[in-house]
Formats: C-alpha cells, sequence, structure tokens
C-alpha cells in the first residue's frame, strides 16, 4: 500500500501535549509532499496499474504511458483529499491524514484498473497484427452522419496496420455516410471476407464499397444484398469483382441491378473457378436483355459449385428453358445440395420437369410456391421457347469448350 513518508517518525514518545502545541511543525509533507516524496508516490501508483497483481490478473493492465498519467492525477487527487482532512482537524497529529491519503490512493488505483485502457490502448491492441477479423455490423446504426463518421475515423486510425482477413460493416444504415466510411477502411489487400448487407446506400454506396472490391484481390466472399444497389451501382460493382478471381461465396441478392448490370455481372461470374456458393434472387435482371439466361450459363458451369439461388428474376421463356439447364446442370453435380428458382413465371410443364429432374434428390431443390405460371409469354403460340433453350444450351456448351481451352 503506498504511504507517506514523514520527519516525525521518531516522535512517537513524545506526549500528546507537546505535539499538539508544535501541530504546525508536524512535516508529513502534504503541502505540498517533497520531490523525493511524491516520486516515490508516482512510481509505486505507475507500478500498481502495469505490474502482475491480484488486480491486474483480474482486470487487466495499462501501458506504462498511460499509468504514468494515471498516477499523476492519482496523486493530485489523493493529495487534495488528504490535506483538506488535515486542515479540518485542528487537534490532530496527521496520521488520520495520511491513512487517508493511501485509502484514497488504493480507491483511485482500484478505479482505474476496473475502468480499463482508454481508446487510445484500443487502438494500439487493434493494431497488432494478431487482429485479423473485424465486426463493425450494427455499429454506427442510428447514430447521426457526423458521430458515424467520428466513430468510424477512430476504428480507421486503430486498424492502421491491420492484416485484415475479414470485415463487416453490415446493418449500419450508412445511406448518405458510405462514400466517407469507405474511404476509412484500412488496405484490404490480403482481406477475404467482406460483408456490406442491409446499409440502405444506393448506388452511391455501391460504387464506393467496389473501390474497395477492386482493391480486394484474395477477396473469396462478398456480400452486398438489401443495399438498393441499381444499375449504375451494379455495374460498378460487377466491373470490381472481375478482379476477385478467387471469389467462392457471392450475395448480392435484393438489389435491382436490371439488364445491363445482369450482363456486366456474367462477365465477372465466368472468372470464378472456384465459385461455391451463388445468392442472386431479386435482382430485377429481366428477361427482356438475356441477363438471366446468361447468368445462368456462367454460373453453370462451375464445377465445384453447392448452393445457387436464382429467384425472382424472370428467367426468359416463362423460366422454361433456363430452368430446365440450371436442372440438368445442377443435379449432376456431386456436390451440390440446393436450387432455388422459385418465382420465376416457369410454367406448370416446366416445373414438372423440374421436379423429375430432381426426384431422387427431393431436397436439393427449392419451394415453387411463389412461382406465377402465368406471368411469362405464350411460348407454344410464339415458338421462341424452343429456340431460347437451344441458345442457352450453346452458351453452356461455348462456355466449357473455353474453359478447355
Amino acid at each position: 500500500m503506498l504511504m507517506l513518508q514523514s520527519s516525525s517518525a521518531g516522535l512517537s514518545a513524545m506526549d500528546a501535549t507537546e505535539l499538539n502545541s508544535q501541530r504546525r511543525l508536524f512535516s508529513i509533507k502534504l503541502c505540498p509532499p517533497n520531490q523525493n516524496t511524491s516520486q516515490m508516490h508516482l512510481v509505486r501508483a505507475t507500478d500498481n496499474l502495469t505490474t502482475k497483481s491480484i488486480f491486474t490478473q483480474k482486470y487487466g493492465s495499462l501501458s506504462k504511458e498511460e499509468a504514468e498519467e494515471n498516477a499523476k492525477r492519482i496523486e493530485d487527487v489523493a493529495f487534495a483529499t488528504a490535506n483538506e482532512h488535515y486542515e479540518k482537524e485542528p487537534d490532530g497529529d496527521g496520521s488520520s491524514a495520511v491513512q487517508l491519503y493511501a485509502k484514497e490512493c488504493s480507491k483511485l488505483i482500484l478505479e482505474v484498473l476496473k475502468r480499463g485502457p482508454t481508446i487510445r490502448d484500443e487502438k494500439e491492441v487493434l493494431a497488432s497484427d494478431k487482429l485479423k477479423e473485424v465486426d463493425l455490423s450494427e455499429f454506427i446504426a442510428g447514430r447521426p452522419e457526423a458521430e458515424a463518421l467520428e466513430v468510424m475515423n477512430i476504428f480507421s486510425t486503430a486498424l492502421e496496420g491491420s492484416i485484415l482477413k475479414s470485415l463487416n460493416l453490415s446493418n449500419n444504415a450508412l445511406e448518405e455516410a458510405a462514400e466517407a466510411v469507405c474511404e476509412l477502411i484500412p488496405s484490404t489487400e490480403k482481406l477475404r471476407v467482406l460483408q456490406f448487407h442491409n446499409n440502405m446506400t444506393g448506388d452511391k454506396g455501391a460504387l464506393a464499397i467496389s473501390r474497395v472490391v477492386k482493391c480486394s484481390p484474395l477477396l473469396e466472399d462478398f456480400r452486398c444484398s438489401s443495399t438498393r444497389v441499381v444499375c449504375e451501382g451494379g455495374i460498378a460493382l460487377s466491373k470490381a469483382l472481375e478482379t476477385c478471381t478467387h471469389l467462392k461465396k457471392l450475395d448480392l441478392r435484393d438489389n435491382m441491378f436490371g439488364k445491363e448490370a445482369g450482363v456486366a455481372l456474367s462477365k465477372a461470374l465466368s472468372k470464378y473457378a472456384g465459385l461455391t456458393e451463388v445468392y442472386l434472387s431479386s435482382l430485377n435482371l429481366e428477361d427482356e436483355a438475356e441477363a438471366s439466361p446468361i447468368v445462368a450459363a456462367c454460373i453453370s458451369e462451375k464445377q465445384h459449385l453447392t448452393k445457387l439461388n436464382l429467384a425472382e428474376n424472370e428467367l426468359k421463356d416463362e423460366g422454361r428453358s433456363g430452368a430446365r439447364v440450371l436442372a440438368k446442370v445442377t443435379v449432376q453435380k456431386p456436390e451440390f445440395k440446393y436450387l432455388n428458382i422459385n418465382g420465376n413465371f416457369i410454367s406448370d410443364e416446366g416445373i414438372d420437369e423440374v421436379n423429375e429432374l430432381f426426384e431422387k434428390f427431393p431436397d436439393r431443390l427449392g419451394s415453387f410456391d411463389e412461382n406465377d405460371p402465368e406471368g411469362g409469354g405464350d411460348e407454344e403460340e410464339s415458338g421462341e421457347g424452343e429456340d431460347d433453350e437451344h441458345e442457352l444450351e450453346r452458351k453452356l456448351e461455348n462456355l466449357e469448350a473455353n474453359k478447355d481451352e
């Protein structure tokens, strides 16, 4: 325990009368303590905050720099408290003030340890090369934009120098702040996982996150779903994704890419030899531009594919040609686990054919409960259905030929 030196230590045998008469000669050095005494107290307080003890084992220790700052504050506060007590004790010998000083120091040291390091030391911890995964989902949701940026700026500084492998920025309702937030993301050269789900950022956010994606060549898992991305943002994202040739899992569902972005996406998909999971439902790919069949063709030739979700994308020709070709290709993959093509205006006949193909593996096929057979055009009258099916099959054959080359 911290104690004050006292020049009256050898006067304990003196009678009380003499002590009272010489009260002001009693030199506890509280007013103020001499330099050596003060330095000793600071060293001991610093040691209590940094060295191993039952308390630091329980609450953690501080860095030397922060411990020294806290020790100075503890010394000042404890001195002021003890000195005030001493001044109010007209007949005392000062010993109670010394005891109060020691008690106050102990209390303040414990409070500092319980509080833990400040954000500066959190930065030092975060910046260590041991930090590889950062989850900031729902971290700034609901905060005013200025405050959100301030918080992200703190973490950006804290993460400086980190070798991140996983970063989750989902569910933050970034909206207008997306661009500024993305500018604060540290180096992503080694990033493997990037989550940007449900941020309501629209195309501005997509353009911002696409710059991050473009600088993440080792990315294996990318999610940018439910983020209100439309054509411009979809094209930017698709072009950026072309650089991520190691991609294994892609989730862009519930955006409004449209036909042009869908075609751009198909180019990116052709780069991923190791793709295993794809979630592209509700992208508004529009059958008029054949985006859905092209995307479907690019995905279907992936040898390691295990899960595919292309629901609600208006597969061409009532979805029949796309649906049947997808079913034929995916059901033959030994590792394939799940296909969802619900809500694609597939005819009753087309659904029957798909169900027949998956007859031996019904658990691998999603439901058709939201499919509308009447949503597509009149296949029998136009005769376009058969031509479209052959066209899609040719695309698949060309993809296989290009792969062999």
